[in-house]
């Protein structure tokens, strides 16, 4: 199983965000950063926003910062914002053909990993992955 990169864009404009402390973002110098597509980071920071993870501030000084403490912020619920299904194999998926579905075995086995994988990421907050400005080879404001 493979996230999706929207998802590792989403969480790592958060870890960004959340190691500013408060310090606008922006698109331009998080996409430099990660060097990513800066229109694709715009789709992600915009999911970010709906979703209440991100607070934009517009205007000319304007950027992103955490609309939430980090503590409050679980990956798990990012992750299922951002991923667009858990579909690992052809039975989990609406519309499957599986002639073998009926009798099989892996469905029940691949949904208790998937249940303990999420179980895994809902233990989990922002707050755990915090890092420091200069990890990012990134001068804290002064």
């Amino acid at each position: 199983m493979r996230l999706m990169g929207f998802t590792d864009f989403a969480l790592r404009l958060l870890m960004y965000a959340a190691a500013q402390e408060g310090r606008l973002i922006t698109i331009e110098e998080t996409a430099d950063i990660f060097k990513i597509s800066r229109g694709h980071l715009k789709k992600v920071a915009y999911a970010l926003t709906r979703a209440g993870y991100l607070k934009a501030v517009r205007g000319r000084s304007g950027g992103l910062t955490l609309a939430q403490a980090p503590n409050m912020i679980r990956l798990g619920e990012v992750i299922h914002l951002t991923e667009p299904d858990f579909a690992m194999v052809e039975c989990f998926a609406p519309g499957n053909e599986c002639v073998i579905t009926r009798c099989c075995r892996m469905r029940g086995i691949l949904h208790e990993g998937l249940d303990a994988f999420h179980a895994v990421l809902d233990k989990y907050t922002l707050a755990d992955l915090v890092l420091r400005p200069k990890d990012f080879g990134v001068r804290p404001a002064t």
